[in-house]
């Protein structure tokens, strides 16, 4: 059954003896056959693809073109996109990680004070990483993306939806704090890159055991951290 056979036959059902359609019946159809996800990666190797089709100019891809072909509607996908930046080589060229930072903590601040659209900077969004640097780090990506696309699946869920998910921005904020000074030593924000990185996988796949994994590598690394400093 074709999608227009399946949506006349659905909507036949919907339709009360009066002939009239029920109201919103339509909003329910909507949500119930999920359709709006697919609007966002919903893997790692699905965002993967998508940011190799983003849109290119002049050999740079813009933070707003992944943006944009990756979904800007909900946390999770967002996050992944500095995520990634940092976690892969593109992070040693100078001033990713710092602008990876920067997202991640407007992300992060903004989701904490409840607010429903994400927005960012002009500067931030123009700012931009070579197609080929990008294209070359994301294939070095694709076996270990694919690998664990494998064990990402929904359990635990009262770690990534609701509340929790205020503590997962508030950990977020925090480690993009530290983007900046680790952008001193060559490749050393990549801890925070897997930090950020496996909290936005947490929330696309659902994986709770993931985000409780996250809480945890957070921690041991921002003790170590502090013994180092201290």
């Amino acid at each position: 059954m074709d999608d227009f056979t399946e949506q006349t036959a659905q909507e036949a059902a919907d339709t009360p003896s009066n002939g009239r359609p029920r109201r919103f019946d339509w909003v329910r159809r909507r949500f119930s056959r999920r359709t709006l996800t697919r609007l966002e990666a919903t893997s790692l190797t699905e965002m993967l693809d998508r940011l190799e089709f983003a849109e290119c100019e002049n050999d740079k891809v813009s933070v707003e073109a992944m943006l944009d072909i990756t979904g800007r509607r909900s946390f999770g996908p967002m996050l992944l996109v500095p995520g990634l930046l940092v976690l892969s080589p593109v992070s040693g060229v100078p001033g990713v990680p710092t602008l990876s930072g920067a997202m991640v903590l407007l992300l992060s601040v903004q989701l904490l004070i409840g607010r429903q659209h994400f927005w960012m900077p002009r500067w931030v969004l123009k700012r931009g990483v070579s197609q080929r640097r990008l294209l070359q780090a994301f294939r070095f990506m694709r076996p270990p993306a694919r690998w664990i696309d494998r064990l990402v699946k929904p359990r635990m869920r009262w770690l990534v939806e609701s509340h929790a998910v205020y503590a997962v921005a508030a950990i977020c904020a925090l480690v993009a704090l530290t983007m900046p000074p680790l952008e001193l030593v060559p490749f050393a924000a990549t801890a925070a890159g897997i930090a950020i990185t496996t909290f936005g996988l947490a929330l696309i796949g659902r994986d709770g055991l993931l985000a409780m994994l996250a809480f945890i590598f957070c921690g041991v690394t921002g003790a170590l951290l502090a013994q180092a400093v201290l």
